[in-house]
């Protein structure tokens, strides 16, 4: 090593601002949804950019990027670091793309320093985290743990009609020269910088979030049945109204879930009514819920507790309920060793930092079976994300890449 490895933080801020620049929107924000031409064109760009730096560039099936800087040993399994560069329809310049220019950035700190590595280190840039545009979201971090792509998932449909399979194929086709990698080769490790998606670390004025674990995640959809009928001469007598029992339930609910249990996060995200009349009492009220606790046990006593109330509300209104499971993702802890690798990680880069569990699921989720997996958090501001008006300090940008880049170093020195 020639040198002691170091972001640049001008280098950074400027390959931000080119990858923000494709599919920006008319209020500063970015609309690269996946599998789009703006995903290829951003895809195109990280791969000029690692070959002028020297690097090799691979893709698995599911369109998966790895820029990758070769290590001492080149069959060692390499230190993984990325996210994603898919977004949101309103999306920000940080969610995603953030993670992976910084990854970005600790491969040309290593190059700049002329660093020798125990093993090879990887930038990644995963498909469809987002899921905004096919579902589910994170696909290719899950097919590159199930080492398989759902073939289900090959017909999924975009709103605007096109077919994922054919814009997973446009988008390989669109970097045809890069040589095939096996989905789920193995990996002796895996870092991922993001911004925090909240309000904590702005409101602390802590510059870094060491994520011990994911919180998990249920979503259930809550279907009412009552019966039409007229919203002028029916009294509440001869009522069996589906929106009433569905606004008791969420009264209930709302009430209870989170001032009871501050880790706790209840939302209610859509709810649809048919026939839909202004001056019908309606036939059929179906809600959606999605239910959030890095406990699994108090995760499944919330559940039971939802189905409890659901049943009692729906019978008072003299209406029929069913709870349908939509996605079931159990709580995440990440491993001890990996997250202490973080916390070396930001002392070393001299930043004050703080445990947190993320609200949000993410490519790590479905890294942390595969290998040592942990992530980082940066602050947002005002904790806005999922929309253009998201923005994130300079300081808090180059305190990421920074604490991304100790923590890279001190599992390549740990070995």
């Amino acid at each position: 090593m020639t040198s002691r490895p170091a972001i640049r933080p001008e280098r950074l801020a400027e390959r931000i601002r080119r990858f923000a620049a494709i599919g920006a929107t008319g209020r500063g924000g970015v609309d690269r949804q996946a599998l789009t031409p703006g995903d290829r064109d951003a895809r195109r760009l990280l791969k000029s950019l690692a070959e002028a730096r020297g690097f090799s560039v691979r893709q698995d099936e599911m369109a998966n990027l790895f820029v990758r800087r070769e290590g001492q040993g080149p069959d060692r399994p390499p230190l993984l670091l990325g996210s994603h560069l898919d977004t949101q329809p309103t999306g920000g310049r940080f969610d995603g793309a953030l993670g992976v220019l910084s990854a970005f950035e600790v491969l040309e700190a290593l190059e700049d320093a002329g660093a020798r590595t125990p093993c090879p280190v990887e930038a990644v840039a995963w498909t469809n985290e987002e899921g905004s545009r096919f579902a589910p979201g994170a696909m290719g971090s899950q097919a590159f743990a199930a080492r398989a792509l759902d073939p289900e998932w090959l017909e999924a449909r975009a709103p605007d009609g096109a077919v994922l399979r054919d814009e997973l194929a446009a988008t390989l086709a669109s970097l045809p020269d890069l040589a095939p990698v096996a989905l789920g080769d193995p990996v002796a490790g895996y870092l991922e910088l993001h911004i925090e998606q909240g309000p904590v670390l702005e409101r602390e004025n802590t510059p870094i979030g060491i994520v011990t674990g994911i919180q998990g995640t249920l979503w259930l959809e809550i279907a009412l049945g009552g019966r039409a009928a007229h919203a002028g001469t029916t009294p509440l007598m001869y009522r069996r109204d589906p929106m009433a029992a569905a606004a008791a339930i969420l009264a209930s609910l709302y009430a209870g879930v989170m001032p009871g249990d501050a880790h706790a996060r209840f939302t209610a995200g859509r709810i649809e009514a048919w026939p839909g009349s202004v001056n019908a009492v309606a036939e059929r009220v179906a809600f959606t819920v999605d239910l959030r606790h890095p406990d699994a046990a108090v995760l499944e006593r919330l559940e039971a507790e939802l189905r409890v109330v659901c049943a009692r509300e729906a019978e008072r209104a003299g209406c029929s309920v069913a709870v349908r499971t939509l996605v079931r993702m159990a709580p995440t802890a990440f491993s001890p060793a990996m997250v202490a690798v973080v916390e070396a990680g930001a002392r070393r880069a001299g930043l004050p930092a703080r445990p947190i569990v993320s609200g949000a699921f993410h490519d790590a989720l479905h890294l942390a079976p595969l290998a040592p997996t942990a992530m980082i958090f940066c602050p947002c501001r005002e904790g806005i994300s999922h929309n253009e008006a998201e923005d994130v300090e300079p300081r808090f940008v180059e305190a990421g890449a920074a604490a991304l880049l100790g923590a890279s170093l001190e599992f390549l020195e740990r070995g």
